[in-house]
């Protein structure tokens, strides 16, 4: 096997419930972004794009879905004999078979697999974040600095400093101090959980933590502040791009918004970084004699008869005339019927809105079973559910993964109200 200087960790194993239904039966990477994308193909992207061609995926909660889309990697460029892309999974070992019980234990769990390749220095990522970045430039600031341990770092507003990990650090980048979620922060450098290690170190730390029984397995809670404990070179690396967390529903549709918006520094249609999936080739979309698209992106081979306005549509999208879609994500192969309004919604993959049904209108009250998750006036609809005609449906409303029109309770469904699966109503 080929010793490689650099191997990426890719945890993708991550559930996302605060993305609702959303990620319902698919873990929270594989979740369809921006027209054409799942979250993960950003990461995996940056690695190419940065001259790392050897990753693991930890994959764990729902990965069906994800592993299908990552295949042997070829999308990417890592259908590779020696490196590539190798998902790992928690597995049934001789002695115990166990779920991963944290970040770093999913890696201290597959140290056979870095030690295959005897890397130098390994990458840990996450998998549900949308940003572009060249990690190469990061790891040439690690060596620089002869550090154990880079974390990358982004400037926040002080006011929301409070619900990061915040990274305190002397003038020349050198970390002194981490806080996770501090009630004062000290400063507005909040890790983005993209860390390099150099491999001999963290090996040491990871089988350390996997004896302690008190340790989250963590790398925020346990590695990290071990590390700093013992006196260790930890610097933080400060990104200045476009990043992205959406693990929740308001951060999803954001940032969704954000590439109708065209931010100069988050471009997907930069040829020198592109962004890679293996969707498959559909015909080029249509737009009807009186369909009308402003403001917008509009996936291969969609139909639109309809008013598309500051909307994202998946591939295969088919929307009835006179039907009007503002604000909203829509997923692939949807069918939105004649005359349908459809106001700051997320709808889900192979959903059927029927005609002059109504979705998004009403007060903005939050979803009385899950406040915590529905509560920015934005509605969502399960993948594969059958909103019925005429229906109207409120805001911070949720329609259950395959629901029927038969199961829906009442054609008026309220502000904060959900259609659950089952035929039961709340």
């Amino acid at each position: 096997m080929i010793k490689k200087e650099t191997v990426a960790m890719l945890l993708a194993g991550g559930q996302g419930s605060r993305l609702g239904i959303l990620t319902k039966s698919i873990a929270k990477p594989a979740v369809l972004y921006g027209g054409k994308y799942r979250i993960i193909d950003f990461s995996l992207s940056n690695c190419i794009n940065s001259g790392i061609d050897t990753v693991g995926v930890l994959t764990q909660y729902q990965p069906l879905k994800l592993n299908s889309h990552i295949g042997i990697g070829k999308p990417w460029d890592m259908d590779r004999m020696n490196g590539g892309v190798t998902i790992l999974s928690p597995y049934v070992r001789e002695e115990a078979g166990e779920w991963f019980k944290g970040t770093a234990d999913a890696v201290y769990q597959n140290i056979h697999y870095l030690d295959k390749y005897s890397p130098s220095y390994v990458v840990i990522l996450s998998g549900d974040h949308i940003y572009k970045m060249d990690y190469s430039i990061m790891l040439d600031f690690h060596k620089k600095n002869k550090a154990d341990a880079t974390i990358s770092v982004i400037r926040v507003p002080m006011e929301e400093a409070g619900r990061y990990g915040i990274m305190n650090a002397h003038e020349n980048g050198r970390i002194y101090e981490f806080e996770e979620k501090p009630q004062q922060p000290k400063s507005d450098l909040a890790s983005m959980g993209i860390y390099i290690f150099n491999w001999n170190t963290l090996r040491e730390y990871l089988i350390k933590d996997s004896s302690n029984k008190d340790s989250d397995h963590d790398f925020g809670k346990n590695i990290i502040p071990d590390m700093l404990a013992d006196g260790l070179g930890m610097w933080a690396y400060k990104f200045g791009g476009y990043w992205k967390d959406v693990g929740t529903i308001q951060a999803y549709w954001e940032s969704n918004m954000d590439l109708i918006k065209r931010i100069p520094d988050f471009n997907l249609y930069d040829p020198t970084w592109k962004t890679y999936t293996p969707n498959p080739i559909k015909p080029a979309h249509y737009i009807g004699p009186n369909g009308s698209v402003k403001k917008s992106i509009v996936a291969e081979g969609c139909v639109i008869h309809g008013y598309v306005l500051n909307s994202v549509i998946f591939p295969g999208v088919y929307v009835g005339a006179g039907a009007v879609i503002e604000d909203s994500i829509i997923m692939s192969d949807s069918h939105i019927g004649e005359g349908t309004l459809i106001k700051q919604c997320i709808v889900g993959e192979d959903a059927i809105i029927d005609k002059t049904a109504k979705l998004g209108f009403g007060e903005n009250i939050p979803n009385e079973l899950k406040p915590a998750i529905y509560y920015s006036g934005i509605t969502v609809v399960g993948q594969g559910a059958h909103v019925p005609e005429s229906a109207v449906i409120g805001r911070n409303s949720v329609i259950a993964p395959g629901a029927q029109p038969e199961e829906f309770c009442s054609q008026h469904v309220p502000s904060g109200k959900s259609i659950l699966k089952g035929g039961e109503c709340e």
